[in-house]
């Protein structure tokens, strides 16, 4: 890749992460409500998002040589954690942390 071609590549790449950050408050101004589907969308999907990023997760360990049982040790804290905290970094660091930990350690 050529130089030019590099920064070509660099601000075709900074353009389409600004447009998609500013073009909703472009389309949809403070004080303008949304249309319905939008509302909707911006209510239903992050947990959507989270629930397939959980399935994600979880695909593979079931069939492997411990089948899923780090995965489910460490979904419990997770889970637990965010009930008592609310506080998704928190639940998701202390998750990554314990399965790591057992992974590397006791499921070797």
């Amino acid at each position: 890749m050529t130089q030019t071609q590099m920064i070509l590549t660099v601000l075709a790449v900074a353009l389409g992460t600004l447009l998609t950050r500013f073009l909703p408050f472009l389309i949809f101004p403070e004080g303008k409500t949304p249309p319905a589907l939008i509302t909707r969308l911006g209510n239903v999907l992050p947990g959507a998002v989270i629930g397939l990023l959980v399935v994600y997760c979880l695909k593979d360990g079931f069939f492997g040589i411990y089948h899923g049982i780090p995965e489910l040790i460490s979904l419990v804290p997770v889970i637990l954690l965010h009930k008592w905290r609310r506080n998704t970094l928190l639940s998701i660091a202390a998750g990554t942390v314990l399965y790591m930990f057992l992974v590397q350690h006791i499921f070797v």
